[in-house]
């Protein structure tokens, strides 16, 4: 029966999550995919994994490019299918999958068997030097615009310049930068981090956002052991726990900075991270060395901001190329 999909289901997210020491995300996203994928399959008559045959892949992926982006959408509206990205994602999760079945001996299709869709080079979302240093200035300007200020307010804006100073300075993950000590040693202008994979990196700190980060903490009375933390909610009675700021209030506060800021385009905390990198190997760093300061498992993801940073050759470009 389907119960015995699910069952190797279970048994592959948490191996998943202990063993391959992913995090809760990734784990959540495979179930989702999976989830799908097995209520296709039941509609073939699908209950084991010996009968997922390379027909039912072919036909998966195919029902998968039929999908629409937005199975809500209203009524007389038209709406996109999945994007070949989307799609690599969900065929990744089931790649993962089998390759835990033949780990385990347990027969199935092969795992190479799923090919994922080719797709365009990836289009880096960036913002100018102007367009950050309007960012870094946007907290305390938005504070200047307030009528009545509060000593929170204040609080908030030295908080918030802290956090886009250690975006750009680091290039951390939003799930990172919400998990930093408040108690971190920054005397030596670096920290460790632990990132993707449970891996520990680590990331280095500029003068400026050194600076960003004492005059928020001088500025704070709470007890919380999270450096940066929603001022808002405190309540004593609430563990410390309660007082970090989630990824989704990072993101948000970073859109509404760069509205204010008259960024059109979308800026969230990643964008903040593809700067960091294309700053340090636009100015002739080590591609090996940035790919060591963001946490990348493969230099391969790395170069994809080398179309964008190759310095060198723009150099020539300039030099050669007369009109």
């Amino acid at each position: 029966m389907l119960d015995m999909l699910e069952s190797l289901k279970d048994r592959f997210l948490e191996y998943t999550e202990i063993e391959k020491g992913r995090s809760l995300k990734t784990v959540e996203n495979y179930d989702r995919y999976l989830t799908r994928f097995f209520q296709f399959a039941k509609s073939y008559n699908v209950t084991k994994a010996s009968q997922i045959d390379e027909r039912l892949l072919r036909d998966y992926r195919l029902f998968l490019n039929r999908q629409s982006s937005q199975p809500h959408r209203v009524k007389g509206k038209t709406s996109d299918t999945l994007k070949k990205k989307t799609q690599n994602y969900y065929m990744i999760a089931l790649r993962s999958f089998l390759k835990f079945l033949a780990k385990n001996k347990v027969p199935s299709v092969a795992p190479d068997q799923i090919e994922l869709a080719k797709v365009g080079d990836r289009e880096l979302d960036l913002i100018t030097e102007r367009e950050l240093k309007s960012m870094l200035e946007a907290p305390f300007r938005k504070l200047q615009n307030l009528k009545n200020k509060t000593r929170l307010d204040e609080i908030k804006m030295l908080r918030d310049t802290a956090i886009i100073e250690t975006l750009f300075s680091t290039g951390l993950r939003v799930s990172e930068l919400v998990s930093l000590s408040r108690f971190t040693d920054l005397s030596n202008d670096q920290v460790s981090v632990r990132g993707k994979g449970e891996k520990v990196r680590v990331v280095f700190f500029s003068p400026s956002a050194k600076v960003a980060i004492e005059k928020y903490l001088n500025a704070r009375s709470d007890t919380s052991n999270f450096l940066f933390i929603s001022h808002s909610t405190i309540n004593p009675a609430k563990n410390d726990q309660d007082y970090a700021l989630t990824t989704r209030s990072v993101q948000r506060l970073i859109r509404d900075y760069a509205i204010f800021s008259g960024i059109a385009r979308k800026v969230t905390p990643h964008t903040m991270r593809h700067s960091f990198a294309t700053n340090l190997l636009g100015n002739g760093a080590d591609m090996r060395a940035v790919q060591r300061m963001l946490g990348h498992a493969s230099i391969t993801t790395t170069q994809i901001y080398t179309h964008v940073t190759d310095k060198e050759l723009k150099d020539i470009h300039r030099k050669f190329h007369k009109r």
